[in-house]
C-alpha cells in the first residue's frame, strides 16, 4: 500500500538524482510530495510555478518533476495526490510535461488530459544552457483543471 508524506525539497532532489532517467534535480518549488512503501519511499513529485511565462498566471503550478522507483501506481498515485494538494491551495489549474515517446498512462488514470505538443524540441536564446538538460525531443503537455 502506498502511503503519502511531505518531504523537503532537498530530500525529494536527492531522490531525482538518484532515480530519474533524464532529469536533474529543481532549484525552488511550492512544494514536494513523496510516497512510501512499506516505509520505503517510493516516489516523489515536486511541484512549482510553470516554467513558461506565458502559463505563470498565478493560477497554475507545474509538476516540474515526477520520478518513482517503478512501483505499480506510484505516478498516478501522486499526479492525483499533487491535483488535490493544489486545489486545496487554491490553484485552478496543474499541468506537466512528458517526453512525446512517453505514454501519458498514469497520467490519464489521474484524470489529467493531454493538451497536445508543447514547445520545441530544445531551449532557445540567449539564456539556454550549453548542454541539452534533457533528450532533445518533443514534448506533450498535459493538464488537469482544478
Amino acid at each position: 500500500m502506498l502511503n503519502l508524506i511531505s518531504i523537503k525539497l532537498s530530500d525529494a532532489n536527492a531522490f531525482v538524482a538518484a532515480h530519474h532517467r533524464h532529469h536533474r534535480p529543481v532549484t525552488g518549488h511550492k512544494f514536494s510530495l513523496g510516497c512510501e512503501q512499506d516505509g520505503r519511499l517510493v516516489g516523489v513529485a515536486i511541484v512549482g510555478r510553470p516554467v513558461s511565462r506565458y502559463l505563470d498566471d498565478g493560477k497554475t503550478l507545474e509538476v516540474n518533476r515526477l520520478c518513482t522507483t517503478g512501483e505499480k501506481n506510484a505516478c498516478s498515485f501522486l499526479y492525483g495526490a499533487a491535483a488535490r494538494a493544489a486545489k486545496a491551495l487554491g490553484y485552478r489549474k496543474i499541468i506537466t510535461y512528458t517526453l512525446d515517446t512517453e505514454p501519458g498512462t498514469s497520467l490519464r488514470a489521474a484524470g489529467w488530459a493531454c493538451a497536445g505538443l508543447a514547445g520545441g524540441e530544445r531551449w532557445t536564446g540567449q539564456r539556454r544552457p550549453a548542454v541539452d538538460l534533457y533528450p532533445p525531443q518533443k514534448k506533450l503537455r498535459y493538464e488537469k483543471e482544478l
